[in-house]
């Protein structure tokens, strides 16, 4: 690591808000910091929904490879974006504070119905690039029409308003972050116990080489070891399922006061296949990843 930590991020609104947070975050540690922007192969493909495209890591490998050639310290992805085996050399050296893990249905507000499920029409237009979120989605409304859609939040807002859908499906931890208007809309707010989010959604993770004892000290500072512990159960899952994020899965992880840990998890063997559900609970989080694997295959 230099004297000044360079932080690869992608350039979209979202992705520069990871990055200038984690300037602050580190920045109030002590540390000096400069941004890299690097477009990844999700930035420059639009016309494909995930589940179409190949192999996985679709907003992460450019950062990785920049981060492994020397020209970045440190890399920050949304943690639900990052497959489960870093690239050999480079280690998650620490995860954020977690914002709101749930997905938001959001409506434009002349297709609202009243009395319908989600206030979804019949037959209603909804957007989303998500295998999980499709799936989700049919398993409570079989009649909606799919429609996949790409871009940013605010991207995908202006597609909505525009009447290019019905409703799209977002993650609420975007548009919280990004403080988007959203008095135009009808919003949904789905519990991620029951419309099941990604392993890891809302958190951020930090990504280092593994030998970079400086970065990986400096980010001591800002690690949040409650929110890991919780991660690590969601995603172990993800990974026992050797899934990316073109499967139709959702984890959702809590611990309570006591102690306990409790997952939710859903998940289908295609886009449009029926969803299995599943909830355990147990006192420690050992071998809780597997038992839910486990129960998702019966």
């Amino acid at each position: 690591m230099s004297t000044t930590i360079r932080i690869g991020t992608r350039g979209s609104k979202l992705a520069m808000w990871q990055a200038e947070y984690t300037q602050q975050q580190l920045r109030a540690a002590g540390f000096e910091t400069e941004l890299a922007i690097i477009k990844t192969q999700g930035d420059r493909i639009q016309h494909l929904s995930f589940d179409k495209m190949e192999g996985k890591g679709f907003f992460t490998k450019e950062i990785e490879e920049a981060l492994l050639r020397g020209d970045i310290d440190l890399a920050v992805h949304s943690m639900k974006d990052l497959p489960t085996r870093s690239p050999e050399g480079l280690s998650i050296s620490a995860v954020s504070y977690r914002e709101n893990p749930a997905d938001w249905l959001v409506l434009r507000r002349e297709t609202v119905e009243e009395g319908a499920l989600f206030r979804l029409r019949q037959g209603a237009v909804v957007g989303t690039s998500s295998a999980r979120r499709k799936a989700q989605i049919l398993g409570f409304r079989p009649d909606v029409e799919i429609k996949d859609i790409r871009g940013n939040v605010p991207t995908r807002l202006r597609k909505l308003s525009e009447g290019q859908f019905d409703a799209i499906l977002l993650a609420a931890a975007g548009v919280s972050r990004l403080e988007m208007d959203m008095s135009a809309f009808h919003i949904v707010k789905f519990s991620p116990k029951e419309f099941i989010p990604a392993p890891a959604q809302g958190v951020l993770a930090w990504q280092a080489c593994t030998d970079d004892k400086a970065t990986r000290r400096a980010l001591r500072h800002i690690h949040q070891p409650e929110v890991s512990a919780i991660t690590n159960i969601e995603r172990r899952v993800l990974n026992l399922l050797d899934g990316g994020c073109q499967m139709p899965l959702g984890v959702y992880c809590e611990k309570d006061p006591e102690g306990n840990y409790h997952v939710w998890a859903a998940k289908a063997d295609a886009w449009n296949a029926p969803v299995k559900k599943v909830r355990l609970s147990q006192s420690t989080s050992h071998m809780l990843p597997e038992r839910v694997v486990e129960a998702l295959k019966e």
